[in-house]
This record gives structure tokens, C-alpha cells and sequence, in this order.
């Protein structure tokens, strides 16, 4: 069983890269976190390990946030488990990129459908839950091509701007019942498909960054993690771009 004085969390997309980050830090937090993902990654053993928290305190749930099925289906087992949910953090997404002139339908709708439709089946189910216990907090990660665009990303981009407005309008009918919406938009973030860029391409990416680096997961899982927390009470409907300056 899980210990009832910490607070609940459930991260979307938390087997890796950033949303991996992410669990690690609302870990050390103190919160006992659910992850969905479609792996379980490194393990939720690891995870507790990495934040210094006794094992137990993570749990791994199979999700296909593309399928609304499988997404009910794991936040019905989370709540089987954990009756108050503290903070809900949607991170899952995926990239299908290229032009528009060449773009699939398929490759459109597998964006949107799990980019934002599965933040808005997670929202939709957790948000009710959230209002009735008068209390949480969202945060929902976009991007800074959401607020920028940028070319060959033309539904990577639609997806990140939707959930920007979709979080606005959320906060607004949610702020009432003292749950709070936020959003963050990362920039170019070291992950495994930024590591595997030429340096070239690194030296190029740096140069479009006011501060000249690309950021670390863990610099935008602290920023979350901010915002989930009491530290971050009177912060709703705020878009926190954590970019190194890129999109000011």
C-alpha cells in the first residue's frame, strides 16, 4: 500500500528523457509518483534509487496515450491505488516530422491524437477528480515550436500551441476549485536525439540560444516541479518557457 500523507502524482511519458527527469524530481519532492509510458524504461526500482526514496515510492503503469481505451484503463488502475491525485503532469509526445506538402494524414493525426488528445482524456478524467477534492495541480508540457513554429513541424507545432490554449481555457474553469494549470515549453533540450547530432549541428543548434547551450532535462523537471508545488500557489494559466532566452 502507499503511504496516504504523500501527495500523488501521475507524469505521462516518464520512462525516459525528460518526463524521466521529471519523475525523478517529484520523487525527491516527497510525492509517490505514477508513470505511464508504453515501457517501463530503466524500472521504477531505478527511478527510486536515482531520487534517493525508499523503492515503492514509484510505479510503472502500461499506457498507449494514442489509445483513449488504454488510457482509461491506466488511470482507472492508479486510481484503484490512490484515491487523491495531486498533480498530474502530461509529458507524453511524440514527432512525425517533414513538410507539409509531403505530410500523411497519418502522420498528422498520430501527433495530435497523442500530443494533445491524450492531455485532454488525462485532463478531462483527473480534473474532475481534482475539482471535487477542491485542490491539485496541472502542468502540461508544449514547446517552444508551439510558441515560435518551426519548419517541417508544422503538426508538432499545432499540437504544442493547441495545449497552450487548451491549458489557458482549463485553468480558467478549474481556478475555482483551486486547481491550478501551467504550462511549460522547453527548447532544445540533451536528450539522446540531440546527443546523436553532429557536433556541426550541436554548434548550430547553440547558436539560435541567448545563453549558448542546449538545456538538461533536469532544468526543465525542477521548473515542474516548482509548479506542482505549494511554492507555486497563486500560479495558474502561465506558459514558462525554460529555452535559454530562444523565444523571448
Amino acid at each position: 500500500m502507499h503511504d496516504t500523507e504523500k501527495k500523488c502524482a501521475i507524469v505521462t511519458g516518464g520512462s525516459r528523457g525528460i518526463g524521466r527527469e521529471i519523475v525523478v524530481s517529484l520523487l525527491r519532492s516527497g510525492m509517490e509518483v505514477w508513470y505511464l509510458s508504453r515501457s517501463e524504461g530503466t524500472g521504477a526500482a531505478r527511478l527510486c534509487a536515482e531520487a534517493g526514496v525508499p523503492e515503492g515510492s514509484a510505479h510503472w503503469v502500461s499506457c498507449d496515450m494514442g489509445d483513449a481505451e488504454s488510457v482509461e484503463q491506466a488511470l482507472a488502475s492508479v486510481l484503484e491505488q490512490c484515491k487523491r491525485i495531486d498533480v498530474l503532469v502530461n509529458n507524453a509526445g511524440i514527432t512525425r516530422d517533414g513538410l507539409i506538402m509531403r505530410m500523411k494524414d497519418e502522420a498528422w493525426d498520430d501527433v495530435l491524437r497523442i500530443n494533445l488528445t491524450g492531455a485532454f482524456l488525462t485532463c478531462r478524467k483527473i480534473g474532475r477528480i481534482m475539482a471535487s477534492q477542491r485542490g491539485g495541480a496541472i502542468v502540461n508540457i508544449s514547446s517552444v515550436v508551439g510558441i515560435m513554429g518551426n519548419a517541417g513541424q508544422t503538426n508538432y507545432a499545432a499540437s504544442k500551441a493547441g495545449l497552450i490554449g487548451f491549458s489557458k481555457s482549463l485553468a480558467r474553469e478549474l481556478a475555482g476549485r483551486t486547481v491550478r494549470v501551467n504550462v511549460v515549453a522547453p527548447g532544445f533540450i540533451q536528450t539522446d536525439m540531440t546527443s546523436a547530432l553532429p557536433e556541426s549541428a550541436q554548434e548550430a543548434l547553440e547558436k539560435q540560444i541567448p545563453l549558448g547551450r542546449i538545456g538538461a532535462a533536469k532544468e526543465v523537471a525542477e521548473v515542474v516541479e516548482f509548479l506542482c508545488s505549494d511554492r507555486a500557489s497563486y500560479i495558474t494559466g502561465q506558459v514558462l518557457s525554460v529555452d535559454g532566452g530562444m523565444a523571448m
